[in-house]
């Protein structure tokens, strides 16, 4: 999205506050934790998910999940180094 005209807004959000990274794994995981979520949106977002509960609009929405196995794994590569995750 760093082409899109709404990217440095939201790169100022993302450095405004500490990021935590977490990489999870399991069956379903991808639809699991969107679902805790939320939509994106946090303005539509249902009480009691994460965005419902602490997002403030679609920009800045508290929280981000890949939405797509081919997409986590380029988003895994982004945020974290290798030897960083590991496997039970």
């Amino acid at each position: 999205i760093a082409d899109k005209p709404f990217f440095p807004g939201v790169a100022d959000f993302m450095k405004s506050k500490p990021v935590i990274a977490v990489a999870l794994s399991g069956d379903n995981v991808i639809a699991q934790v969107r679902d805790l979520l939320g939509p994106t949106d946090s303005t539509i977002a249902p009480k009691g998910t994460i965005r419902g509960d602490f997002g403030v609009d679609k920009m800045t929405n508290v929280v981000h999940a890949s939405d797509s196995a081919d997409n986590a794994a380029l988003e895994l590569k982004r945020f974290f180094k290798d030897g960083e995750l590991f496997d039970y």
